[in-house]
């Protein structure tokens, strides 16, 4: 692994622990999470594939 892509990877686990307090309380109704993770999941995706794209 590139230093960059590591650093990469050390920044999002960080935003990641910074948001999932927050977003754990206020998605108290299992189908409520579901419903926000998933939403969560294909941004995620669509960024990683631009990336690629780009790339």
């Amino acid at each position: 692994m590139e230093t960059e892509q590591i650093m990469s990877a050390i920044f999002l686990i960080a935003v990641m622990a910074l948001i999932l307090p927050g977003f754990l309380s206020t998605n108290n109704k299992l189908k409520q999470f579901l419903s926000n993770l998933s939403i969560w999941t294909i941004i995620v995706l669509i960024i990683i594939v631009i990336v690629y794209i780009i790339k």
